[in-house]
């Protein structure tokens, strides 16, 4: 077993991240704070380009529901840099359906892309980091998974549970080889992708929102960075609440 080191300030210089998702408001937000704290960042997303105002940021077309898209990612990314130290998984896809309005499409999509889109690059790079003996793992899960949405559909909530669990595995299998594995649940975050959810759950100083504000993507960034840098080194398998209030365990 690698030794597991002391915890300590929260920089990455010398590290690189592979960041899914990169061109959302979580995503990008998060590319960003992990280049600011000294990584070398290989953005990911579905567009064709995306700019980033990060001399140490990369993007690379990146589909998470594609084993082939993987791979060649994957093989970039190591040819460039020679290493995969950190991966965040920030892809995701939200549903309001009601269950008995829900269809079979609508439940392959959110499957294919909130848990397929985490297992796909987990099983490419668990091995890589396996090898190096190191490597920190943070997925996007959601507060719906903890109590059953917020304003989401149940396809949205299963397939955010599902990844819960399934970090919670990852995080047991890789103690032993250096790998730690935690998930972010956020709140309502003023994001595109969000911004339904977030019409719906008005926040209030005693209401939904104890801290009386909606997330903002840097509020979950910073969390995420936390869990990626030295600073979280005696954690792992935790699902970290960023939710303003909205939840306390």
């Amino acid at each position: 077993m690698p030794s597991i080191p002391v915890s300590g300030p929260a920089r990455l210089d010398g590290k690189v991240a592979l960041v899914t998702g990169a061109s959302g408001g979580i995503g990008r937000a998060t590319v960003l704070a992990l280049a600011e704290a000294g990584a070398t960042v290989v953005a990911t997303d579905l567009a064709d380009h995306a700019e980033f105002d990060a001399a140490n940021v990369s993007y690379l077309r990146y589909d998470v529901t594609s084993a082939k898209d993987t791979k060649s990612v994957i093989a970039d990314t190591q040819k460039q840099h020679g290493r995969i130290d950190i991966l965040v998984l920030c892809a995701g896809t939200i549903s309001h359906k009601h269950l008995v309005d829900s269809t079979d499409d609508e439940w392959q999509s959110m499957l294919d892309v909130n848990l397929m889109g985490v297992v796909n690059p987990l099983r490419a790079i668990f091995p890589i980091m396996a090898e190096q003996r190191m490597g920190k793992i943070v997925a996007v899960g959601s507060i719906a998974a903890k109590i059953g949405g917020v304003a989401s559909g149940p396809s949205y909530v299963a397939a955010k549970s599902a990844v819960h669990g399934l970090m919670k595995w990852v995080a047991k299998a890789g103690a032993d080889k250096g790998i730690y594995a935690s998930t972010i649940a956020p709140g309502p975050v003023e994001t595109p992708m969000w911004e339904t959810v977030t019409q719906r759950a008005a926040p209030t100083p005693h209401g939904n929102v104890p801290l009386g504000r909606f997330g903002q993507p840097e509020d979950i960034a910073q969390a995420i960075l936390f869990l990626c840098s030295p600073a979280s080194n005696w954690i792992t398998g935790t699902v970290l609440d960023v939710n303003g209030g909205m939840l306390m365990d």
